[in-house]
């Protein structure tokens, strides 16, 4: 039985939203990230499944975004805030050393948190996630290219010259999503509504106006020199057809020692939502063979191994 807490906790001075969902006996804690910059937790509401796997799951909404307090000035919308913001929520619920896992922006921000508090989390899933922005967007405008005239067409015509609410633009727009966002006929509720409520103070202010014209404040970061640092175990997904290419995976998993790589074939940049049973059974495999320090699996894990031992010295 999955039981749903909801609430709001004082971090960095604002009221911050978070949802905390508990199978009975948790044995371990998943924290998620969720993207934009601006969007919501809501898309990421498919981790909840992994209650079912024994985890508790927190999914939180950063400053300005969802139902957290909006700040005065958009100013403290920053990656560096954001990395307070989510270490200071995982000391004010007493999460202890946690999964962390980053969607999207999300997945920059948990390699930001890696870095910066590694003694807060025991593991590290990033899925669509980015170290490099300016590699990133270099990505997205390689797909741009790829794309039919129809749709490459007047991006490169109107995005130029700002004209980024011209409707042919926009309609191109919307085809770039269909490949590359999420690939379902139909878009799951929860995905449309997190992107309906995405704040466009702090999109606009972080990343710019859409995906793939990313001007904003993170236009500019790159913490591919910061990943060797990261020592926790680490794991790195995304869609085959993701808006956040492969090949920024692929700089990701070189750079982190020790990483593991996933591709989910069939999907874009929510696999939670297009491969869902895959996508969790790959989370809930990868937890498990990291248990969190006086978990039931690492004690049950511990006393195995200490029942080897007897047999091998016996």
């Amino acid at each position: 039985m999955m039981r749903e807490t909801s609430g709001l906790v004082s971090v960095t001075g604002y009221q911050l939203f978070y949802r905390k969902f508990e199978p009975a006996e948790p044995r371990g804690t998943v924290l998620g990230l969720h993207g934009g910059p601006g969007c919501t937790h809501e898309y990421l509401l498919p981790l909840t499944d992994l209650t079912r796997r024994g985890y508790r799951v927190v999914l939180m909404d950063q400053l300005g975004c969802g139902r957290s307090e909006r700040p005065k000035d958009y100013a403290v919308s920053t990656l560096e805030h954001n990395v307070e913001e989510v270490e200071q929520l995982r000391q004010s619920l007493g999460l202890g050393r946690v999964h962390l896992l980053g969607s999207s922006y999300g997945g920059l921000l948990a390699l930001a948190v890696a870095a910066r508090y590694p003694a807060g989390f025991q593991t590290l899933v990033t899925t669509g996630g980015l170290a490099s922005v300016p590699y990133t967007v270099a990505e997205m405008h390689r797909l741009i290219r790829e794309l039919p005239d129809g749709l490459r067409e007047p991006i490169d015509r109107y995005g130029p010259l700002g004209m980024f609410q011209h409707p042919e633009y926009l309609r191109a727009v919307r085809g770039f999503y269909r490949r590359h966002l999420c690939r379902l006929s139909r878009w799951p509720s929860h995905l449309t509504n997190s992107l309906v409520e995405t704040n466009h103070l702090v999109y606009g202010q972080m990343n710019g106006p859409n995906e793939f014209t990313i001007i904003g404040t993170i236009k500019d970061i790159d913490l591919t020199p910061e990943l060797g640092r990261i020592r926790a175990p680490t794991l790195v997904t995304g869609g085959r057809h993701d808006e956040v290419t492969p090949n920024v995976a692929r700089q990701i998993h070189q750079a982190i020692s020790g990483s593991e790589w996933v591709v989910f074939e069939e999907s874009s940049h929510v696999p939670m939502w297009e491969e869902r049973a895959h996508y969790i059974a790959t989370l809930a495999r990868f937890f498990d063979a990291h248990p969190a320090e006086g978990s039931p699996v690492e004690a049950a894990s511990s006393a195995a191994d200490e029942e080897t031992r007897r047999g091998r010295d016996g």
